[in-house]
């Protein structure tokens, strides 16, 4: 009896702690992700691809309606980011830019220029994150994301394995990469829209070309709350050695 005590005891410690299966999951996590760094290129090329630009051309949902639209993009680290976003709705042409550097934001919508605030720029750099994160991978392995498995799902009709991981701001998104191949094939996660209403965003990656010396995915497609968001094609992609200050500053 007293034996049967202990066992019991044990195995509600190793349930509690979770001693063994933190380890299996470090192995598992570790293991997908150094695959996928393989896949994209390798962790040298991949550490110069946090300072980036790309263009890309496709449509958005406004309204029920689909709106063509262009988008210039550069990013350094995680912290840095400005997007210009062009199109044409219902008739009426707009530009918005986007800037973040560091603690601070602004969003130029026209002649309408504003400073983001708390909220705001902490969507923006979510907003970064998760847009980097399927590029290089590379920033699940520092201490800022804590990972964790993520159970398999079938992505474009082929088995993907999951990681959920949890940003510097305390929020999760599963990130899954192709079982086969290693790349990353899909993004879910709650996201913040232009008013700051909430969605929960699938975002899939799928023609991946050789760009800049790394694999990069060259359509994307977003669903929010299951309906088609948006549609993109990179047309232009490039790793800067350096990007001029003056591309982060308040927009004029």
């Amino acid at each position: 009896m007293t034996r049967t005590i202990v066992a019991v005891l044990a195995m509600a410690f190793v349930s509690v702690w979770n001693g063994p299966g933190r380890a299996a999951e470090a192995t598992d996590t570790d293991a997908i992700l150094n695959k996928a760094i393989k896949a994209l290129g390798g962790e040298e090329k991949l550490s110069k691809a946090r300072n980036a630009s790309w263009k890309a051309k496709g449509s958005v949902r406004f309204g029920g309606n689909e709106n063509e639209v262009t988008t210039d993009s550069t990013v350094q680290g995680l912290d840095h980011a400005r997007r210009e976003f062009e199109g044409d709705f219902n008739g009426n042409k707009f530009k918005v830019i986007t800037v973040v550097a560091g603690d601070k934001g602004w969003r130029k919508f026209g002649d309408n220029q504003m400073e983001l605030d708390k909220d705001a720029l902490a969507n923006e750099k979510r907003a970064i994150y998760l847009t980097v994160i399927p590029m290089t991978v590379l920033p699940l392995k520092g201490k800022e994301f804590k990972v964790a498995p993520a159970p398999e799902e079938v992505v474009d009709g082929k088995p993907a394995v999951g990681i959920k991981a949890t940003g510097p701001d305390g929020k999760d998104f599963r990130i899954y990469f192709d079982k086969d191949s290693g790349l990353p094939v899909k993004v879910v996660a709650r996201v913040a829209g232009f008013m700051g209403d909430e969605y929960t965003q699938e975002t899939t990656f799928r023609d991946y070309k050789e760009m800049a010396g790394i694999k990069k995915a060259t359509k994307m497609q977003a669903k929010r709350d299951g309906e088609k968001f948006q549609d993109f094609l990179v047309t232009e992609f490039k790793i800067l050695d350096k990007v001029d200050p003056k591309t982060f500053a308040e927009p004029q």
